[in-house]
């Protein structure tokens, strides 16, 4: 029987991994007089941070999780990051339709969980 670790280790991951991608993605969107280059060499170097918690993630993920499920944890923490990252970091209000779009994604990640 896996440990409670086996669970939560990739989760825990992931949320990391996400918080990095998010910034490597979107961080720069402050700061439009940054040249692009220098932009995206700064988002690699996130980017990079961010494959080395995301890889060790599935792997570690897929002793407990299939690869679906492991995909749709991935993308429910993206979007929770996201909407976190977009309204305390870019000053983004977080409307009532993003709110809804997200909820029925959520419930799409229900059903991957679930067998019928």
């Amino acid at each position: 029987m896996p440990s409670l670790s086996s669970y939560l280790m990739p989760i825990g991951l992931l949320i990391g991994s996400n918080i990095f991608m998010t910034t490597a993605w979107y961080w720069h969107l402050r700061f439009k007089e940054v040249p692009i280059l220098q932009v995206i060499a700064i988002s690699w170097g996130l980017a990079l941070i961010e494959y080395c918690l995301a890889v060790p993630a599935n792997r570690i993920g897929s002793g407990v999780y299939n690869p679906a499920q492991l995909k749709t944890i991935q993308e429910v923490i993206t979007l929770v990051i996201f909407a976190a990252f977009s309204t305390l970091y870019l000053k983004e209000a977080f409307t009532w339709s993003q709110g809804i779009g997200f909820a029925f994604i959520a419930l799409g990640a229900f059903f991957v969980f679930h067998k019928f």
